[in-house]
């Protein structure tokens, strides 16, 4: 491979969109204006799928002014997609490639993303095909393998605070149990964002429960009476991936999707599960219990976008660009955090292979000794990537 390989470029998004996705593609666009050797710039309708179709944008005649409103607007501007590529996909893949001479694909997504990029990336090897392939990160999960967080997941991590900390002075205003169902399938990272919203003492969430820690039902149960009988009321943040000492999901509608992933938490079945369990804790008593699923809510809702988050996407696709273009290695970008006061951070590569399809989990100095609630250091983790949240007022 040349160091700088002269075509055109696809550009993607796959994968679940995010608050701030649409940073990481306008970086990656404004960049290539910049570089010489890109001469062409194709956004891909739906990632995968509109490659194949050849279902492009010519995201070289988008204004500046047009591009920048766009990275401001959450979810993917593109479109997204669920897909995972077999050896027929990926041939049609090529087929598009050397149609319209393009020497460059980024893809912009979490995990399954990566796992898609490195195949292809593997495909352009075997066919001699000169050839850069990188992943630029994005999930609200904060799951990828390297990178200290992931682009999308501050801004998500923002939302789930500030639905507590409102939900929490509800709460405490009409007392009862409340049950938060929270994204996350084997990563707690966006649930035990919950507990940002605390400012005082007897703040909620009063409980948060991980996917990497076991579920038990009794000890849930017992939980909760606990903290009723502390503060007259409680408020709770459990994970959808929450699953008993088998390993198996406390409720799924047992769908999955192309790459093998089951449906977990859509249908808010898990919330009137827990609240039901609740229920059971407190039988012959009178106890005022609900629950809510924040579903896709969480991940591209306007307003509260953290600068952090925004910033670091754009970088991250400005990156991933000009790496190609000076290098010509494919990877996948990650994020170094070198200080967290004040916050700094930056970017490197990474090879697909150590991101594609596996995750990461919360580590253990994250998680309390009783597996129902999170730690200093992960306040200290997380906050800086937050921001700034709304100071609340008492009488």
């Amino acid at each position: 491979m040349t160091a700088k390989l002269v075509g055109k470029m696809v550009i993607g998004q796959s994968g679940g969109p995010t608050a701030v996705i649409n940073q990481s593609l306008v970086g990656a666009v404004l960049a290539a204006r910049k570089q010489a050797n890109i001469t062409g710039i194709l956004g891909a309708r739906h990632g995968i799928a509109g490659i194949m179709k050849e279902d492009f944008i010519d995201l070289s005649t988008q204004s500046e002014a047009q591009l920048e409103l766009v990275a401001n607007t959450p979810a993917a501007a593109l479109g997204s997609v669920r897909l995972k590529p077999g050896k027929a996909e990926c041939e049609k893949v090529f087929e598009v490639f050397r149609k319209h001479d393009v020497r460059y694909f980024f893809y912009v997504g979490g995990n399954d993303s990566a796992e898609t990029a490195h195949i292809i990336a593997e495909m352009a090897r075997e066919a001699n095909y000169d050839f850069c392939t990188v992943h630029i990160p994005k999930t609200i999960d904060n799951d990828l393998k390297v990178t200290d967080h992931c682009p999308g997941f501050a801004s998500a991590a923002r939302f789930v605070a500030l639905a507590f900390m409102g939900d929490d002075r509800d709460n405490r205003a009409l007392s009862g149990i409340k049950v938060n169902v929270v994204m996350g399938r084997h990563a707690g990272y966006l649930t035990a964002a919950s507990a940002l919203a605390r400012q005082a003492d007897g703040d909620g969430p009063h409980l948060i429960y991980l996917p990497e820690r076991v579920f038990d039902v009794a000890q849930f149960k017992q939980d909760v009476r606990d903290v009723v009988a502390k503060y007259g009321r409680c408020v709770i943040a459990a994970s959808e991936g929450i699953a008993d000492k088998d390993g198996n999901p406390i409720l799924t509608s047992g769908e999955r999707d192309s790459h093998g992933n089951v449906q977990l938490s859509g249908t808010g079945a898990l919330g009137d599960s827990l609240a039901a369990l609740v229920k059971e804790a407190f039988t012959g008593e009178k106890v005022r219990v609900r629950a809510d699923t924040f579903g896709y809510l969480q991940r591209s809702f306007p307003t509260i976008i953290s600068p952090i988050d925004a910033q670091e996407a754009r970088e991250v696709g400005k990156y991933a660009v000009n790496h190609a273009a000076t290098a010509g290695t494919p990877g996948s970008v990650a994020i170094r955090r070198l200080s967290s006061t004040p916050y700094a951070s930056e970017c490197f590569i990474t090879p697909l292979a150590s991101v594609a399809r596996e995750a990461t989990h919360m580590k253990d100095e994250f998680i309390n000794a009783a597996g129902n609630d999170v730690t200093q250091a992960w306040i200290d983790y997380a906050a800086p990537l937050v921001g700034e949240l709304p100071r609340m007022g008492n009488l």
